[in-house]
This record gives structure tokens, sequence and C-alpha cells, in this order.
């Protein structure tokens, strides 16, 4: 049985059939060979109960938020203040490319909107200053990754509705990781740079008048931050009360910059129907895949060939992490999460490792899937942006993040208070 559902998805997914069409497909198919009911009939009940979850209002409202900093011209101006600031380090805009996503990952939650609207303004700098190509685009993509690992966080909002734990807790748990991580790029660049000087560029002109001069740009982005979490760890806002409360302030920051318009309120309005349309229809889906697949008991299934390995917790969470690495090689990541989390989550919380942290644990594997060819996306969001030669470049650029970002899961395995200190000492 789960080998015919793995088959029938890595078929469906190698034709190009769209990632939502296939999890509905595959679950329409596992019904008919499996299923003396006719699960089918579930569907509409189904799909009405994921629909009309409030927490899901969030996702829109995240998207929206990202897409009014990209158009009111906010995250150019940040970038252009980060450069001023970080340049003088070998590796020059490099690290102004993550710590930019960085910024812009505190407001957005979404991993391709971060690739996107950073590589939109920094591409033109790799010939006009002479950077390594790979390795300026590497920064882009793996930077874009934090979009889904430091708060608030898409990702975070939909792990905690499918495992019923709490996203403030996954806020908190995300701030260290995210962090380290961003660090652990930059140093990345930063030996890479001294090993060979060429790889850096030509150096940024700036004095301390013209970096002091740049501060106010920063101010937008810290807002925001404010704005969002602050008002759920303040009690004042849930989840989802604290993204509308950021779309209001971006309004009112991109009003205040005299860039708010119709036209630009119109492609706001765009780009947020176009993928929140794509996200919602991957957890409709997705929801009545895990319907099925429980209904035919493949989850239990599942479940039980992995514990019967006898692993241990550590062995049989290494398992599941390459089995994560390998999906993530084909599947959309967002597609990914909810597709695994009902049957992947409960082996996890029964070898004893803690919810939240492994909510940390599974976004940064996503992160990796998300660098890793075929399907990476953001490989496809740099690339899409650059507009000439081969997706090679930005693959070669990227694979020493990735390494960075399992270096990460050891560490949290080894010392898994890098996730759960903080809300600890917060929330108790």
């Amino acid at each position: 049985m789960l080998a015919t559902a793995l088959l029938l998805l890595l078929a469906l997914l190698a034709v190009s059939v769209p990632v939502a069409a296939t999890m509905g497909v595959l679950g329409l198919a596992l019904e008919q060979m499996y299923s003396a009911m006719p699960l089918r009939l579930a569907m509409g009940e189904i799909i009405w109960s994921a629909s009309t979850e409030y927490i899901l209002i969030a996702i829109p409202l995240f998207v929206m938020l990202g897409e009014i900093l990209l158009r009111s011209g906010i995250a150019t101006r940040v970038y252009a203040a980060i450069a001023q600031w970080l340049s003088w380090l070998p590796g020059g805009l490099m690290h102004a490319n993550i710590g930019a996503c960085a910024m812009f990952a505190a407001t957005s939650g979404s991993s391709v909107a971060t690739a996107a609207t950073i590589g939109t303004v920094a591409l033109p700098e790799i010939r006009k200053r002479g950077y390594d190509e790979p390795l300026f685009l590497g920064t882009l993509a793996a930077g874009g990754t934090l979009g889904i690992l430091i708060p608030p966080s898409i990702n975070f909002i939909l792990y905690g509705l499918l495992t019923n734990t709490s996203v403030p807790r996954l806020y908190l748990a995300g701030m260290i990781p995210g962090a380290m991580l961003a660090t652990f790029f930059m140093l990345i660049v930063l030996f890479a740079c001294l090993l060979d000087r060429k790889r850096g560029g030509s150096a940024i002109e700036t004095s301390w008048v013209d970096r002091f001069r740049t501060l106010p740009a920063l101010i937008p982005p810290f807002l925001i931050f404010v704005v969002v979490v602050g008002s759920i760890y303040a009690g004042f806002a849930t989840p989802t009360e604290a993204a509308s409360l950021g779309v209001v302030a971006a309004l009112l920051l991109a009003a205040w910059e005299r860039r708010l318009s119709l036209p630009m309120l119109r492609a706001v309005a765009e780009g947020t129907m176009r993928t929140t349309g794509m996200i919602m229809l991957i957890i409709l889906a997705a929801q009545f895949l895990n319907f099925v697949l429980a209904a035919i008991g493949l989850t239990d299934g599942a479940a039980a060939a992995v514990e019967s390995l006898g692993l241990g917790a550590v062995g049989t969470l290494l398992v599941i992490a390459l089995f994560y690495l390998v999906l993530g090689c084909f599947m959309e990541t967002i597609s990914m999460m909810i597709l695994t989390t009902p049957f992947i989550a409960p082996i996890v919380f029964n070898l004893g490792w803690d919810p939240v942290w492994w909510g940390i644990v599974l976004t940064i594997l996503i992160e990796v899937a998300l660098i890793t060819p075929p399907v990476g996306l953001n490989l496809y969001v740099v690339q899409g942006l650059r507009g000439r030669g081969a997706i090679g470049d930005v693959i070669r650029g990227s694979l020493p993040f990735v390494l960075a970002m399992l270096g990460l899961i050891v560490l949290l395995m080894a010392v898994p208070g890098l996730a759960l200190w903080l809300p600890g000492l917060v929330m108790g």
C-alpha cells in the first residue's frame, strides 16, 4: 500500500501534474483501490471544515504584508541601508543579501517572497561589482529560506494547525535558530572570500556619515516586526489579528512614503490572490488526501513500519530527516509539510521529541528543500529574476548553505534548548 502510494505520487509529479491536483488524484486513486467505503462523499465536508479554520486567515494577510513592502519600495531602501553597514566584510553585498533577507523575513513570513524581493534589488550588482556569480546567487536563494524560520512564518501557522501546537511558542522557538542560521550563512561567505578575494567583488565606498544617514530606512521593518510579534506576546492579538495589524502598519508606512496608490494596491491584490489561491488549493487537496490515508490505514501502517525498525529516538529521527531530504527534491515545500505532518509528527512525538522543537527542525528540513534540485522553488525564483545563463549556477552556489542547515539540525539535536529556551523563558 505504501509503495503504491509513493509510486503514484512520484509518477504524477514526474509528468508535471500540479501539486494540488496530484494530491487530489492520489486520494481518489487510493480510495478506489483500498477503501470499502466511498470516501469521496466526505470531500465537501472536509474542504469546508479546512477552509473555515480561523487561523488560516493569517496566510493571505502575511502574503499581502510582503507584497505591500515590495511594491512600496521599502524593501529597496532596507537593502541599501544594510549594504552600507555590512559591505566592509569580505564578500561585501553578499552579506547584505543575507542580512536583508533576515530582516525582510521578520515581516513577510514567506521564503519565496523574501528571495524575490531581495533578489530583485540585489541582482544588478553582480556584474557591476564583479562578484562570483554562483556564490552571489546562492546567498539570495539560501537567504530567502530564512523567510519561514524567522517569525512571523506561514509554515509555523500551518504546522501549528496540523499538530495543535502553540503558534506563539513556535515563533519564539524560531528566533535563535533563525539568527544562528543567518550567521552561519555569513560565515560561509566570509570564509569563501577569505580563501579567494576575487569572489568578493569591489567594495562599496561609504563612510560613517553615510551609514548613519541610512538608519531611518531600517525603521519600517522594525516597526512592523514590533507590531506583529509584539502584539502577540503582549496578549493584545492572536497570530491572525497580528497579521492584520501588520497589513495596516504596512499600508500606513506606504502612505507615509507617498507610495500608496490605486495601481500599487491593484498589484498588491493580484499578487496576494495568486499566491493565496495556490496555497489554499494545496491545503484543501492535502486535507482530503490525509483523510483518505488515515481511513485506509496507511498512516498507522507507516508509523508502525518506522517504529518497528528499532533504531531508537536519534536513529529514527535521522531516517525521518533523510526521508524529508529525498522527498524535498520532488515536492513543493508547503505541500510536503501538509502531506507528511499528520503521520510523521505522531512518530516523532512518541519518541519523546518536543512538538515545538520538531516544528523548528521540520522547518529547517523544508528550507533545505527550497534550494535542492529539481524542485527547489527558491532556485527557480532567483534564476527567473536573473533571466540568463543556466540554473546550474544557482544550484552550485546554494550547496554550501545546505551544509549549514544540516549542521544546525545536528546542533538542535545535541542542544534542544537552542529552540526551547526562549519559549520556556517567556511563556513558561
